[in-house]
């Protein structure tokens, strides 16, 4: 058996050994405080801002896919009605409002620290880096991958000197100390990189901004009817923490006109070529100075701190409704919406003081329908449809409701739905009552309910009314962010010394290296027409004068 029992030879070395006794070392937290640090400089670094930044662009994705109530506040409700069994799980997420969503703000809040706490350190960094001198010349310049030398007769001194004012002439910032000149050039590079994340922050503070302190509301106008920008004449209004109703620029507008122009053959017959809105608008609480306009498709109106944008066209029919006692009880354009590209339209018309039906009793009388520009010969085949969005041929196809439109309950009613809870849809023949009419016609309808005429159409434009003070600071950053890009991928750093030091035998040797701080042929390019121009103050000697000492062979190679 071997004996595995420490000799008195180790023991006695063990004890006299002078290493620290190993012993279990504790365990020791780092604290609140360096789980903060630990934290911030994760937060920080360049991997969780690209992560972040990642993550905002894949949380805007449901934004561009789902109805946002900020947006269309209407449609929502469509999308809500035809999707009624995923609806409260959307809700739940935020998904109808995705940009004030929390999980959104949390992600665009940690993703401006993260460009903040980098930003701050770089730009001091920066700093220091400006103030600092060029850094000295290395011992041995042939370990720099260009590198170029040959021997003069100039003076060293001259030479360094000649150095010197060539590299300030090219815009390097120089130095000359301890017989060699450094020089640096290519700052623009980092302030390219800056440049880049100040402009990302800025984008970043624009659309907050914006989203803290924007407004937009909507508002559809019928030719020859004018708008005032007060909360009683928006159709619609979304505000924001700092920009409520009472922050509403003081302005209006009368719609004198709308031209509407559409392509008449080809392959795009009916495609839109012209929306035109012809405007007399006031600024102020005076509406008599008024100052004549357009307002185009990406043409808008800017008034003060508001833009009027042209977002919809559509017609408005002209019709009379008159009672069994032939009063006209009805007068005037009713707008109707568009369904399709050949405005195909849809529509109601609300008659609320109809007064009594021929029994006696109080009613109200209620039409449903559709406004076809240019309406086809039949329906057999078509339906009621358009066949082109100008008003070539219009048509108003109409079916009548008799009993309570339920408006005098004070509940909100959406203008262009009819609520037939309560009505009676009139009869005609033991069939539903319809009618097809002209400009000019009229009908009567049934059970003596007196008759409606169709007189004509205007046309109707919609405008959306926007305050967004941010996004001018979110395009400057954004055409900023893509110059310094620019500037960080084009700008090279790079670094250059020249040094000329007398030899034993009276020559000088004049040194010449430079170094990229990236990967660049500009620096060897630099460093060849510098060693070129410094040939009228150092003149190289011939390779046979130079090649009497060894020591000093005239090197003049140049590698990278």
């Amino acid at each position: 058996m071997s004996d595995t029992r420490t000799s008195p030879d180790t023991a006695d070395a063990e004890r006299l050994s002078t290493a620290p006794e190993e012993a279990e070392a504790p365990v020791v937290g780092i604290g609140v405080l360096g789980w903060a640090r630990w934290t911030w400089r994760q937060l920080t670094s360049m991997r969780v801002a690209l992560i972040l930044l990642f993550l905002l662009s894949l949380a805007a994705i449901p934004g561009s896919l789902i109805p946002q109530t900020s947006q269309n506040a209407f449609k929502v409700q469509q999308w809500q009605a035809t999707h009624k069994g995923i609806t409260p799980l959307y809700e739940k997420l935020q998904l109808f409002d995705v940009y004030s969503s929390v999980w959104f703000s949390a992600i665009y809040i940690l993703l401006f620290l993260s460009l903040a706490g980098c930003i701050v350190p770089r730009t001091w960094q920066f700093v220091g880096v400006l103030r600092a001198e060029p850094p000295a010349a290395p011992r041995n310049l042939t370990r720099m991958p260009v590198y170029a030398a040959w021997h003069t007769d100039a003076d060293a001194k001259a030479v360094n000197s000649a150095a010197y004012r060539l590299l300030k002439k090219r815009g390097f910032r120089s130095e000359l100390a301890g017989g060699a000149v450094a020089a640096e050039k290519g700052y623009l590079r980092e302030v390219g990189n800056l440049l880049f994340h100040f402009s990302l922050f800025a984008l970043l503070a624009g659309f907050a901004w914006a989203s803290l302190a924007s407004g937009q509301g909507g508002k559809l106008v019928i030719e020859g009817q004018g708008y005032s920008n007060t909360t009683t004449q928006l159709d619609d209004f979304t505000g924001s923490a700092f920009y409520t109703t009472d922050d509403l620029d003081a302005f209006g507008f009368k719609l004198d006109g709308f031209t509407a122009r559409y392509q008449a053959g080809g392959d795009q017959a009916g495609s839109a070529r012209e929306f035109t809105a012809h405007i007399r608008y006031w600024v102020g609480d005076d509406a008599t100075k008024l100052k004549s306009s357009t307002i185009q498709v990406n043409q808008p109106l800017e008034i003060g701190g508001s833009k009027v944008f042209l977002i919809g066209h559509g017609y408005a029919p002209v019709v009379t409704v008159r009672n069994a006692a032939n009063e006209i009880v009805y007068r005037g354009p009713t707008p109707f919406l568009p369904q399709d590209s050949n405005l195909t339209s849809t529509g109601v018309v609300k008659v609320n003081d109809y007064g009594t039906d021929p029994k006696g009793n109080r009613t109200q009388l209620g039409f449903s329908g559709y406004f076809l520009p240019t309406a086809p010969e039949s329906f057999e085949k078509t339906g009621p449809v358009s066949l082109f969005p100008g008003a070539a041929d219009p048509m108003l196809v109409l079916t009548a409701y008799a009993g309570d439109l339920r408006s005098d309950n004070g509940l909100p009613q959406n203008v262009y739905q009819l609520d037939t809870k309560a009505m009676t849809q009139l009869q005609q023949d033991g069939t539903i009552a319809r009618a097809r009419l002209k400009v000019g016609q009229g009908w009567t309808l049934p059970d003596g309910y007196g008759s409606i005429t169709f007189d004509g159409y205007q046309q109707w434009a919609s405008f959306s009314v926007s305050h967004r003070p941010g996004n001018a600071v979110a395009l400057t950053g954004a055409v900023c962010a893509i110059l310094g890009l620019i500037g960080s991928l084009f700008v090279q750093r790079r670094r250059i010394w020249v040094r000329a030091t007398p030899g034993p035998d009276g020559r000088t040797l004049v040194e010449v290296a430079g170094l990229a701080r990236s990967e660049s042929a500009k620096t060897a390019e630099e460093l060849a027409e510098l060693a070129v121009e410094l040939q009228d103050d150092a003149p190289a000697l011939d390779e046979a004068d130079a090649s009497a000492d060894p020591s000093t062979s005239t090197d003049q190679d140049s590698k990278e």
